[in-house]
């Protein structure tokens, strides 16, 4: 009988043998069974019978683990490997006499967290169909291009083939765009020197449920591909502090000389606009519906080739003046006076002595709201008189900070109507602010506001403007990325509900009135 090696097993064999002798002591002398006697004859019984559970317990285990399949056996010794340290630490493999190796039985099992998976927001999961996009031919005639243009890749090689002095698409992978290749003919041209056009491939304007969201109408996501996609056929310089251009934009007609009106256009600004694309969708979702189709666009044709906001060119838009870039001359105090007239309200005819303009009353409630939430300035508080502003803020780079003094002379500005419909503004230079803390918000642009629109105040109280404003926003492809995806698009909205909120306690606190504005 071989001695075993392991403390364990010492104790129980020598406890083993202590209550056999005890019992046959117990059984064959003649002493009197007394309690004490019986009771550790029962507890040595006891301790027998787990002594033999256990040993056939282990027995079936080796049994198992050698009747199991060759693959199994492979990776397996056929002997009881020693016990593993449960400090994480393995000793190295024993080594047998045949020079092998025992190598060691462990199995190891990863723990993954469970991640909190984004909620799907609808029409942002593009479907696993295949669908398919017409292409634009490029032979002349009205049935050429009609919305967005592309070009395809046979007219592309043929390009290539006549035109041997083009710039590759290689020399624009460097910055991250779709290939482009230069094009050389009529009607593709810009101040002497050649544009480009994309080559075939899906819209910039992604939709990929049955139906576009229901505040966008089917204009909007008409003139949006239009924007973002179409060729260009010109680019002109446009009167603007900012340096924006105008860019001409290939249609149905192909006018000989490219010009805004028989062609459509678009206003093409800095990178640093690109709240501009931001606000355009925050309009359309709070139902205002005054602003004019933004989207963003890749400009290939520039030196650094980083996306810039596209707004459409609007030649129904009234004239205005050099000055404020306003189809109507208004002042802060004159302004005040007509918030308190209420004109055109109800139907109501304004009396001459009022002083009246053709806007509706209703419209300075929607301005002043949307700027509220975008933290807009350049409108109603031209000399930032309201806020704490920052040196790149327009009114400390032109001195107009000094002016809050005398503020009822101080000029509105970009106030903007169309010439078939005065009654309602257009919004437009619609750059807003995401940088600006909570303690430093313009509460001057909601003075004298009385009444609010209630379909912009319904979509704040409803707890669905976050959604909204991701699904609409994931339509533009070139927007989307440029700030950083979903990530970087859920901390502009943070900004935006914080302001909603401080709105909405404005609205309780001042006992402002949430009217239907549908007129």
């Amino acid at each position: 009988m071989n001695c075993p090696g392991k403390p364990g097993q010492l104790i129980n064999w020598f406890l083993c043998s202590l209550c056999v002798q005890r019992v046959r002591k117990l059984w064959s002398s003649r002493r009197p069974r007394t309690r004490r006697n019986l009771l550790l004859g029962m507890a040595c019984a006891i301790y027998l019978g787990f002594l033999v559970s256990q040993v056939g317990r282990n027995s079936v285990q080796h049994g198992g683990l050698a009747g199991k399949g060759p693959h199994r056996s492979r990776d397996v010794a056929k002997g009881p490997f020693p016990e593993i340290p449960l400090d994480g630490t393995l000793g190295p493999p024993e080594s047998q006499g045949n020079g092998t190796t025992l190598q060691p039985n462990v199995v190891y099992i990863t723990l993954r967290s469970k991640r909190s998976k984004p909620a799907n927001i609808r029409g942002t999961v593009k479907p696993k169909r295949r669908k398919k996009y017409v292409m634009a031919s490029l032979a002349s005639g009205p049935e050429a291009l009609v919305g967005a243009s592309f070009q395809p890749q046979a007219a592309a090689r043929a390009a290539d083939a006549e035109a041997p002095g083009h710039v590759r698409a290689g020399n624009l992978a460097k910055v991250g765009e779709r290939p482009w290749r230069w094009i050389q003919g009529q009607r593709v041209r810009g101040g002497g020197a050649d544009l480009q056009l994309p080559q075939a491939g899906e819209s910039n304007i992604r939709i990929y449920s049955e139906s576009a969201p229901s505040w966008l109408s089917r204009e909007d996501i008409d003139r949006m591909r239009q924007l973002a996609d179409s060729a260009v056929a010109d680019l002109q310089p446009a009167w603007s502090r900012s340096g924006a251009r105008l860019l001409v934009l290939e249609g149905i007609a192909r006018p000989s000389v490219p010009a805004c009106g028989p062609s459509p256009c678009g206003l093409l600004k800095q990178p640093l606009d690109m709240s501009e694309v931001f606000a355009f969708h925050l309009d359309r979702i709070l139902g205002l519906n005054r602003t004019l189709p933004s989207v963003s666009r890749k400009s290939e044709f520039i030196q650094d080739g980083r996306p810039r906001p596209v707004i459409l060119w609007d030649s129904s838009l009234s004239p205005t003046s050099n000055e404020t870039h306003s189809s109507v001359k208004l002042t802060w105090g004159t302004y005040q006076q007509l918030l308190k007239q209420k004109c055109w309200q109800n139907g109501r005819v304004p009396k001459p002595e009022w002083g009246c303009t053709e806007i509706h009353h209703h419209e300075w409630s929607k301005m002043a709201l949307f700027d509220f939430l975008l933290k807009i300035y350049n409108r109603l508080d031209t000399n930032c008189c309201g806020f704490r502003p920052r040196k790149e803020d327009a009114c400390v780079q032109s001195g107009q900070k000094p002016k809050c003094d005398n503020q009822d002379s101080v000029a509105l500005a970009h106030i903007v109507q169309r010439k078939q419909d005065p009654r309602h503004l257009v919004f437009i230079d619609n750059k807003g602010f995401f940088d600006r803390s909570e303690d430093n918000l313009n509460f001057k642009l909601l003075e004298g506001i009385k009444e609010f629109p209630e379909s912009a105040v319904s979509v704040l109280k409803s707890q669905h403007l976050r959604q909204k404003l991701l699904q609409s926003l994931f339509l533009d492809k070139v927007y989307w990325e440029s700030q950083g995806g979903r990530q970087g698009i859920e901390k502009l909205i943070d900004v935006v509900e914080q302001r909603a909120k401080i709105l909405l306690t404005y609205i309780n606190a001042h006992g402002a009135k949430v009217l239907p504005m549908n007129e």
